[in-house]
C-alpha cells in the first residue's frame, strides 16, 4: 500500500525510547522528514545516527522536558516559525503507578501539565502551517484506559481521558481543514513503561516478576506483549494519505485485551 508520505514533516515526542522510537524508525523509512523531540540530547543525537535517510530526507532534534510546559513552549516558539509541519505524534511518559484515592493533588497537577497542556502547546505550534498546507495529522498516543480504566493506574487513568476528550474535541474543529486528530491505544508493549508496570506488580503482590509477566500475556486474547513497532505501524497509517477519513477516533492497539466494544 502507498501511504504518499514522503516529503512529509512529521514532530515525533517522546523520541528516543520505546514506542516514539519505532515511529520515528517507521517514518524515516517512508521518506518523512523528522523532528525529534525528548530531553535527553545525547539519546536524540544517537537516534538520529540511527535513523535510516533513504529518500535523502534531513532529520532534526528539539530538547525539551515536559515537565517544563512553559520551557517547551519556548523552544518551539523559536524553534518552528519557518517549518512546515505535517504531522504530529504526541507522545510523553506515564503518570507513575497509585490509587487515585492517594494520589497528590500536585501528582495530578503535574500529570495534566506533561500531557494535556504540553499537547496544546504542540498543536498550536504546528495547526498554523497545517492548514496552510492543506494536510494534518495529529496523532496521540494515550493508553487503552481511554476506554476501560486499568487498576492502579488512578493518575493516568485521569489525565488521559482529559486527553482523549480533547482530541476528540480538534477532531470535531479542525476537520474541515483536512487536519485529522486520532489517538491510538497502545495495550501492554515491551517498553520501560511495561517493565516499571511489572515491578510495581511484583512489589505489591510479592509474586516474582515471570508469574507476573505471564499472568498479564495469559490476559491478552494474543498471549503475547506488543512489540513497539507493531504500534508504530498503526500510527503511520493514521498519518498516511489512506486514513484522510479517519477522524476523531481512539484505536486500540492491545492484542484483544480490552473486554469492551
Amino acid at each position: 500500500m502507498e501511504l504518499n508520505l514522503k516529503g512529509k514533516t512529521a514532530i515525533i515526542c517522546g523520541s528516543t525510547a520505546g514506542i516514539g522510537k519505532a515511529v520515528a524508525h517507521a517514518m524515516s523509512a517512508e521518506g518523512v522528514n523528522l523532528i525529534l523531540i525528548a530531553r535527553n540530547e545525547d539519546k536524540l543525537k544517537r537516534t538520529i545516527n540511527e535513523l535510516p535517510s533513504i529518500e535523502g530526507q534531513k532529520h532534526t532534534y528539539l530538547v525539551a522536558d515536559f515537565n517544563d510546559p512553559a520551557g517547551l513552549h519556548e523552544v518551539l516558539s523559536q524553534s518552528l516559525k519557518d517549518k512546515k509541519v505535517h504531522i504530529l505524534v504526541n507522545n510523553t511518559g506515564g503518570p507513575k503507578a497509585g490509587p487515585a484515592y492517594k494520589a497528590l493533588t500536585e501528582e495530578f497537577q503535574q500529570a495534566f501539565n506533561q500531557h494535556l497542556i504540553c499537547n496544546q502547546y504542540l498543536v498550536k505550534a504546528v495547526i498554523g502551517s497545517m492548514k496552510e498546507e492543506g494536510y494534518g495529522r495529529i496523532i496521540n498516543i494515550i493508553s487503552t484506559s481511554v476506554k476501560q480504566p486499568l487498576n492502579n493506574l488512578g493518575v493516568s487513568n485521569t489525565i488521559r481521558g482529559a486527553v482523549a476528550n480533547w482530541s476528540k474535541t480538534l477532531a470535531n474543529e479542525l476537520g474541515e481543514f483536512n487536519i485529522t486528530v486520532n489517538n491510538v491505544l497502545p495495550g501492554a508493549t515491551l517498553t520501560g513503561r511495561l517493565e516499571s508496570i511489572i515491578q510495581n506488580k511484583s512489589k505489591n503482590s510479592g509474586k516474582s516478576l515471570e508469574s507476573i509477566s505471564e499472568e498479564m500475556q495469559n490476559a491478552i486474547p494474543a498471549r503475547r506483549f506488543a512489540e513497539p513497532k507493531e504500534v508504530a505501524d498503526a500510527i503511520l497509517f493514521l498519518a498516511s494519505e489512506r486514513a484522510a477519513y479517519i477522524n476523531g477516533i481512539n484505536m486500540p492497539v492491545d492484542g484483544g485485551r480490552l473486554s469492551c466494544l
